[in-house]
C-alpha cells in the first residue's frame, strides 16, 4: 500500500527531513510513503479536493483548516494515539466546532530580533532589552542612526497583529461570534506603530524595499525586526555575518502577547489508507521525529515533551519558545485567509493613512463571514 503526503517545502533540508521519516516508518510497516513537493501547496490541496482525488495526508496552516473542515474535506483526528501530547494551544488552532481537524506537527512564534553590534554601537545592553511599549520606542530612536532605522518588520496583520495582543485587542471576540478588528485596544495598537512611524524610528518593509523583515534586517537597513524562528535560517544562508540575538516582544498596555504560526498534518476524508495514514501521522508527530525536524530545519516541536531538550540546543532560540505561553494562532474561521490578505493589502498604506477606515473595512468583512 502507497500513502501520498502533499507537503510545502522550505528547503532541501526539510524534504530530506520528511523523506527521511517516512522511510523509516515504511521500513517499521512495510508500507510505502510518496512525499509530493507541492510548487504552491494551496492551490495544489484545493485541486486534490476538487477532483475528488487528494494526497492521503498533507501540510495544513491553521488559516484554512476550518474552511476544508466545513466542506467536509478533512477526517477528525479526535482519536490520534498521542493527541494529548500537543501544546494546548496548538491543538485549540486546529480544533474546529470541538474537533481536532490537523495534527500539530510544528510551530513558530514571533520575536523581537536585534543587531547585537548595532546595539552596542547605540550604547544599549542587556538591561536596555524593551519590556514596555515605551521602551521600544526609546530604543528604537536611539538604534536609528547612521543609515540605519531602529525597526522594521512587514506591513501586515500576520506581524503587526502582536501589538494588538498586547493592548489587548484581537480579530474576534471571546466566543468567536462577533468581528472586533476596529475596537479601541486595536486602534490604540495601531497608532502606537504609527507613532514609532512618525517618529522616523520604525519602517514597514515596503517602505525600505524589503521583501520582508529579515531581508531589511539581514542588509542592516533596519537594527531590529518582528520575526519567526525561521529567520534563522535566512541569517545562516544569507547573511552570516551579521551578529544577531532574539528576545521576547515586549508587553503592551494589556501585557505580553505574540503570534502563533501551527505547521499540521490533515487526514483527507476521501483517502482510501485512513487508518495506515493516521498511524503515518501518529508516527510524524512524534517526539523523536520531531526534535530530528528541529534539528534539521529549525522548527519549534509541536510535542511539549520536546521543550527541555530544544530549549538546551538552542538557547538563542529560547524567547521563541517562551511566546507558546501567550502566543494566539489565527481564529479558524472559514475564508479568514482571504479577509486577512484584504487587511494586509490595507496595512501597507498605514504610514499615509488613518488606521481607523482600515480597521472598519476588514471588521466589516470580517463580520460578514462569521453569520
Amino acid at each position: 500500500m502507497t500513502i501520498t503526503a502533499l507537503i510545502g517545502s522550505s528547503g532541501p533540508a526539510e524534504t530530506f527531513a520528511v523523506n527521511n521519516a517516512a522511510a523509516a516508518w515504511s521500513k517499521q510497516t512495510g508500507n510505502k510513503v510518496n512525499v509530493i513537493v507541492a510548487s504552491d501547496l494551496g492551490q495544489q490541496l484545493a485541486q486534490g479536493f476538487a477532483s475528488g482525488n487528494p494526497a492521503d495526508i498533507f501540510y495544513l496552516g491553521n488559516d484554512q483548516v476550518a474552511t476544508y473542515a466545513k466542506a467536509g474535506d478533512l477526517v477528525t483526528l479526535d482519536n490520534l494515539k498521542n493527541v494529548k501530547s500537543f501544546y494546548p494551544s496548538l491543538r485549540a488552532a486546529y480544533t474546529y466546532k470541538g474537533h481536532l481537524y490537523a495534527a500539530p506537527k510544528d510551530f513558530s512564534t514571533l520575536a523581537l530580533v536585534l543587531n547585537t553590534n548595532s546595539w552596542k554601537g547605540a550604547g544599549l545592553t542587556a538591561k536596555n532589552y524593551p519590556k514596555t511599549w515605551a521602551q521600544l520606542a526609546s530604543v528604537a530612536k536611539k538604534l536609528t542612526r547612521n543609515g540605519q532605522v531602529g525597526l522594521c518588520t512587514n506591513p501586515e496583520f500576520h506581524r503587526l497583529g502582536v501589538f494588538m495582543l498586547q493592548a489587548g485587542g484581537w480579530l474576534v471576540s471571546k466566543d468567536g461570534k462577533t468581528a472586533t478588528v476596529n475596537n479601541k485596544a486595536n486602534l490604540t495598537a495601531f497608532n502606537f506603530v504609527k507613532s514609532m512611524i512618525k517618529a522616523g524610528s520604525m519602517k514597514l518593509t515596503n517602505q525600505i524595499g524589503a521583501g520582508w523583515g529579515g531581508e531589511g534586517f539581514g542588509k542592516k537597513e533596519c537594527a531590529m525586526t518582528i520575526e519567526g524562528n525561521w529567520i534563522a535560517g535566512a541569517m545562516t544562508h544569507d547573511y552570516p555575518t551579521v551578529p544577531y540575538r532574539a528576545v521576547e516582544l515586549p508587553a503592551g498596555p494589556a501585557g505580553k502577547g505574540t503570534l502563533q504560526y501551527d505547521g499540521g498534518w490533515g487526514l483527507a476524508a476521501k483517502s482510501k489508507n485512513k487508518t495506515e495514514a493516521m498511524a503515518l501521522i501518529s508516527y510524524l508527530t512524534q517526539t523523536k521525529v520531531e526534535m530530528g525536524n528541529a534539528k534539521a530545519f529549525g522548527v519549534m516541536p509541536s510535542v511539549k515533551a520536546d521543550a527541555k531538550e530544544w530549549k538546551k540546543l538552542y538557547p538563542q532560540f529560547a524567547a521563541f519558545l517562551a511566546g507558546a505561553d501567550y502566543s494566539k494562532s489565527i481564529p479558524t474561521v472559514p475564508d479568514i485567509a482571504t479577509v486577512l490578505g484584504d487587511f494586509n493589502q490595507q496595512l501597507q498604506g498605514l504610514p499615509q493613512s488613518d488606521a481607523k477606515p482600515i480597521l472598519n473595512r476588514v471588521n466589516g468583512e470580517l463580520q460578514s463571514i462569521l453569520k
